[in-house]
Parts: structure tokens; sequence; C-alpha cells
């Protein structure tokens, strides 16, 4: 699970920001939101609300180069185009089978290199003290170099700064590294990042190909969250019942369509009072993306998976979305997580799903963005769980809310611009 990620320079974030999953366990509202282990809480959900390009997604972005850098992928990083520095500066901690750890890296954009790693181990007792054990440093500005194998620090001066040094060294013949790798690997793995408003079908379709009790907990996913459709199913092409015609349609949302793979989308077919037909062409675009991310919500919670979600709103009623935050929330979620961008407020309810912390702010003006959370506005501030959040973010008292002057362009083109004399002479 993710606690806490960290960038500074990259995409939006000029300056450094923190985004951080820790449950504040003082507050003992909605105790079924925290996941525990070894003295350790974490959220289970985090929503993250804020105005189009304030920085959701870049924050998403963020989480996906982490990904990507520890797997051994093209990173895909971009400094803050603002900032004379192309060093990018990321970070995760996060927990692992009981345990916490945090990998630190910075990245050279300009000559692709990795000139600073740091990677420890975080130590809790039951009272709650914390401490970092340090098994790899690697800091080539500073010439500051350590590790739990002493034959590898040694080493690190003089080999290439290209890649992570896991990725540099046969790590089988070192204890700490090699079980360094497995845990950043492993921890990398269980991460999934989709976009609502570009998610692919083939997670779904491969799953639906498998008849398991998988695949049927992915069927009845989809059939809970649309109240019409009697069965959805994964069919040999000989039993589709296509009228004439119907076969040359094509579905309205493009991001949805795979045509390499065409008649496997074909062949996902609905049914609604006893008759079949491709959902491709007759669902609704929720439909559609309900069944596109039905597959990743029902691995998440089957596998302890991280699921990070930008835009979960998109064309699903606010309904649906409630139902599957309430899914990773739920007490019989034991090792699943969720990460979202959001924009719809029915969501923001700390008096019935969420409690503080798990709401979550990104901003941005004319000095930068910022990242904050819910929770950072105190009873003193005039915020509590008995608050109704929703009316004060309406309000705009907690920020990350857009100020869009729409009036100005509907009045210009009518001839009638703020300020405008001679128009408000000739009405």
């Amino acid at each position: 699970m993710i606690v806490e990620v960290r960038a500074k320079n990259c995409y939006a974030f000029e300056n450094a920001i923190t985004f951080s999953m820790k449950a504040d366990m003082r507050n003992k509202k909605f105790g079924a939101n925290v996941y525990k282990e070894n003295n350790f809480n974490v959220l289970k959900t985090v929503g993250i609300y804020g105005p189009n390009n304030a920085g959701k997604t870049c924050l998403i972005k963020c989480i996906k180069v982490i990904k990507n850098v520890l797997l051994n992928k093209k990173n895909g990083v971009m400094p803050n185009i603002f900032a004379a520095s192309p060093i990018c500066e990321l970070g995760v901690t996060f927990l692992s089978f009981g345990r916490k750890f945090s990998y630190d890296f910075k990245y050279d954009a300009e000559k692709e290199e990795y000139i600073y790693e740091s990677f420890s181990e975080i130590l809790k007792d039951q009272y709650g003290n914390e401490k970092e054990v340090c098994w790899l440093k690697k800091d080539s500005a500073s010439e500051i170099y350590e590790c739990l194998d002493e034959t590898v620090q040694a080493m690190i001066p003089v080999i290439s700064k290209n890649n992570l040094l896991c990725y540099l060294i046969d790590t089988s013949k070192f204890e700490y590294m090699n079980e360094m790798k497995k845990i950043l690997v492993r921890f990398a793995e269980k991460i999934d990042i989709i976009n609502m408003n570009n998610i692919p079908m083939r997670h779904t379709i491969e799953l639906m190909k498998n008849k398991d009790q998988l695949q049927q907990k992915v069927v009845d996913f989809i059939k809970n969250a649309d109240l019409y459709m009697d069965n959805f199913e994964y069919v040999d092409i000989d039993k589709m019942q296509l009228k004439k015609g119907e076969g040359d349609e094509k579905p309205d949302e493009k991001v949805l369509d795979i045509p390499e793979n065409i008649m496997d989308q074909i062949r996902l077919v609905s049914t609604y009072k006893g008759v079949h037909v491709p959902s491709m062409m007759f669902d609704s675009t929720g439909t559609k993306k309900i069944a596109a991310i039905a597959s990743y919500v029902i691995e998440a919670l089957e596998q302890g998976r991280i699921l990070v979600v930008d835009e979960l709103d998109s064309s699903i009623h606010f309904k649906l979305t409630r139902a599957i935050v309430a899914m990773f929330n739920n007490e019989l979620n034991t090792g699943a997580q969720m990460i979202f961008t959001v924009h719809d407020i029915n969501l923001m309810d700390c008096k019935r799903m969420f409690r503080k912390e798990q709401i979550w702010f990104v901003h941005k003006d004319e000095e930068g963005v910022y990242v904050y959370s819910l929770a950072d506005f105190t009873a003193q501030k005039g915020v509590r769980d008995t608050t109704d959040v929703m009316e004060k973010y309406r309000r705009g008292a907690l920020g990350a809310l857009p100020d869009p002057e729409l009036i100005n362009s509907l009045l210009s083109i009518k001839g009638d611009v703020k300020g405008d004399s001679d128009g408000a002479d000739a009405e």
C-alpha cells in the first residue's frame, strides 16, 4: 500500500509536494476505512479534488513515473517548464507484507542519469516511535555512498548512472540489494493506473475469457451497476444474434474502440429482457466504462492491489462512484487501496463516507501548485467531522475550486461584455 508520494520539479509541481495516505488514529470515525498492520495505519481510499489543469493528473503521472522506474521501464518524467533545473525528484513510502519502506531518487532529465537513490526500512514500535534503517544511499553530487552490502558500497562510485543501481548489477550476488530489488518490483507490480476517459477494455476481455470465480464476480459487478441488464458475457461468435445491418455499426466512444481486437469486443454481449446484443454497439458510454473498470476493481479487491484512477466519475452516475469507493472502504477489504481524482462533490461526504484525511485538494495560483488535505483544516478553522464539507467547498472556503467567468463569454457573444458602455446603450 502507498503511504506517501513526494515530488519536486516534476510536471506541474515546481516546489516540493507531499501526498500522504497516513491515517490519523486520533480520529476514531470510520475505522473500517483504515488498513492496520504491525502498528502502521494506512488509508484504503483517497479522493483528490481540484479544478481542471490544476495538477490532479500530474500527481497521477508522478505515481506512474515511480512505477515505471521501479520496473525498469521508460520513465517519461518531465521537469517543471518554469524551473531552470533539469533534476526531477520523486519518492514513495509504502507497506509491503507488514513492513514499511521508503524509496527516493533524483533524475537528471537532461543527462538522463539517476544522480541520487536512497532506500530505507522504517521500523515502528508499539508506542509509535519510528526508526529508519538505511539500506542504500547513492548521492553522486555529494559523493556519499552507503550500502548494507559492503562490496556494493565500494563499487557504487564507478558504476554508470543511466539506470537504478539494482538494474546495473547482478543483485543475486548481494543479499540486501537482491531483497531490495524484489521488494521494489513486487510493490510496483501491484499498481494499476487507469484514466476513465481512455480506459482499455482489454483487461476485462481477458478476464471474461476465463470461466472462473473472478470472471463471475466481474459479471456480477457489471450487472449490479446496470439495473436493466440481465447478463454480461463473452460468447463464441457463432452465438451472436445480429440483425441485418447491425454489424456495420461502430461505437461512439473511440477511446473504447480497439481496432486490432474488434472481434473480441464484439463478443462481449449484454442481455436485456432475454435479447443478446453486442455491448460495444448498444450499451451506453457509462455502462461500457463500468465494464472496463470492473476487472480492475475486482482484481484489486481480490488480490490486494493498488488502483489509481484518473477522473473516476467520468460518465458514471454518482451512486456508482460512491458504491465503488464504499467497496474499498469496507471492512471486508483487507489489502486493496484506491487513489482517485474526481470532480463530483457528492463524494465529498465526511458524514457518511470519509475521514477528513481521505479528501485531498490540488490548488493552483500564480505562485504555484499546492497539494493539501481536508485534515489541514482544523475544528478551529471551522471544519469538523459534522461539517457540511460540500457546502464549504461550493463557497470556495477550501480552495481548489474553479472560478470560471463563463458569463463574460456569454455576454461577449451577445455583444454585452462587462464594462462595455456601447453594448449597454445599444440595449
